[in-house]
């Protein structure tokens, strides 16, 4: 009894012409020939190949990954205020040309303040997708046929070169040496179909024939991702800053038709001071009928129909009131979310866009006693866009008003308040689906690769046979301690036929 194992080689490296080994089939340029041999390539195949090109989805992924950058890094419109005209000239005209200056208009020009919605963006992710279908229809044909119509003999010179190849000669006539080797191959769960063999017998085994469509589910699952982000820039929103003050109903926006009320707040401490616990008892309603009612937390949203309510700071803030004559151009609580550089005072800050107002509330700290700032009193230092110094600084006391260019301001009273994230993404369950699949798809191509095996048998003349085993490995290394193994069950005569050696 005799084994010869080789190991890996490429196997291209000898055979004529080109085949390919890990699926068994021929490789065709899909090119045609004229009468003098000369290749032309169709129009529509030059298309062909630039969608299923890996350096156009590396660039055009680069590119994408620049655009999203770029719409992380800069300030982003919300759809609903793209949506009007006025509004839209107004938000320019507010934070952005603040923040921009002059290259604000540049970067209105370019789109650059709603880039998941530009046409350019839009265009670029309809490439990827065409390119990534056009590569998994490119490669699914071929899966497939691999899977339900395998290549199911290979000539001598596979045997003779093959990555992984086994000579082992057995002291028994060929048909016992075959059922040795199907028996082998059933206790490593291996597919076993019967292949045609004039001088002998042939088998074709193989494991985990669909893992190969994990590549093209992954392919699929991009799509979904990407679909999911565009539909979550174009149609959701996120409000970073939603202040709900305790006690008094706000409305959601966004056309939701949702109002919610922060009920009650309470907050609790470590001995060390730093907090431990705060939660919103936050009440929804819709149409003036209760909805949802929630303890919200930083990890516990309220969720209501897609939007989400998540508990993200809370304080102290003033009611402020800006009236010009009978017509109120502002009214809410102010967070007093800053400090002064030496922690005296507490400062909010209101703006009024249409007038180029900003206004800044300012209160004594908690605990502090300032004699320009008594209890129970507020500064509203105006300012006006384009003008260097404040229009004026009036201190008011709870209740009082003051009249600044025209204005109103009145300082009603402090109340506590609950900062919450507010958003509402309609396609994160798109991008949830898409990552499930491709957390399946890199499972099937990672953890359950195609292992293909060749099998023939002869019959010699002195009533013993010879096996001859070879596979293919490309990207599957944990193959080949398979395959030792199975050689080694296969030329054990002393042990039952299927068991390992282990065993």
């Amino acid at each position: 009894m005799t084994t010869t194992v080789r190991g890996r080689e490429d196997v291209t490296s000898h055979v004529p012409g080109h085949v390919d080994h890990e699926h068994g089939v021929d490789v065709l340029d899909g090119s045609e020939q004229d009468g003098h041999g000369q290749h032309h390539a169709h129009p529509l195949h030059k298309v062909w190949l630039f969608l299923i090109s890996m350096r156009t989805g590396l660039w055009i992924i680069l590119t994408l990954g620049v655009l999203t950058l770029l719409g992380t890094l800069l300030m982003q419109v919300e759809p609903e205020v793209r949506a009007d005209a006025a509004a839209y000239q107004q938000w320019l005209a507010g934070t952005p040309t603040q923040r921009y200056g002059g290259w604000a208009g540049i970067l209105d020009k370019l789109g650059l303040f709603h880039v998941f919605s530009t046409w350019y963006f839009i265009a670029l992710f309809g490439l990827l997708s065409l390119s990534i279908l056009a590569c998994s229809v490119n490669r699914a044909p071929r899966l497939w046929r691999v899977a339900t119509r395998p290549r199911t003999t290979m000539s001598t010179v596979f045997y003779d070169h093959a990555p992984l190849r086994a000579t082992i000669d057995l002291p028994i006539d060929g048909a016992a040496a075959v059922e040795r080797v199907r028996a082998a191959l059933h206790h490593r769960h291996f597919r076993i179909l019967d292949a045609p063999d004039q001088r002998g017998s042939a088998l074709y085994a193989d494991r985990f024939r669909w893992g190969p469509f994990g590549t093209v589910i992954a392919h699929l699952s991009l799509i979904l991702v990407m679909l999911g982000f565009v539909v979550s820039a174009s149609t959701g929103f996120r409000d970073k800053s939603f202040i709900a003050p305790v006690g008094v109903p706000v409305s959601v926006g966004h056309g939701t038709g949702l109002v919610v009320e922060a009920k009650s707040f309470t907050d609790s401490y470590y001995d060390n001071g730093a907090p431990k616990d705060y939660v919103s008892d936050l009440v929804l309603t819709a149409d003036g009928k209760q909805v949802a009612r929630h303890d919200t937390r930083v990890n516990s949203p309220l969720i209501y129909d897609g939007v989400w309510f998540h508990q993200s700071s809370f304080g102290i803030g003033a009611d402020v009131t800006v009236k010009d004559g009978d017509t109120t151009v502002y009214s809410g609580l102010v967070p007093l979310q800053w400090q002064s550089d030496d922690g005296q005072q507490s400062i909010g800050q209101l703006s009024i866009p249409a007038r180029g107002l900003t206004v800044f509330v300012i209160e004594a700290a908690s605990g502090r006693v300032l004699a320009d700032l008594p209890a129970g009193s507020a500064q509203l230092e105006v300012h006006k866009a384009g003008v260097d110094n404040p229009l004026a600084a009036p201190v008011v006391s709870q209740g009082q008003s003051s009249l600044v260019d025209g204005l109103t301001y009145t300082y009603q009273r402090n109340r506590q308040y609950t900062g919450l994230t507010v958003k509402q993404d309609s396609g994160s369950w798109v991008v949830g689906l898409g990552a499930a699949l491709l957390i399946l798809g890199c499972y099937l191509v990672f953890f359950m690769p195609h292992r293909r095996l060749w099998v023939r048998v002869r019959d010699n003349a002195d009533g013993t046979s010879q096996v001859r085993l070879g596979a293919p490995l490309k990207r599957d290394p944990g193959f080949e301690p398979v395959f030792e193994d199975l050689v080694s069950t296969i030329n054990r005569t002393d042990a039952p036929v299927g068991q390992t050696p282990e065993e």
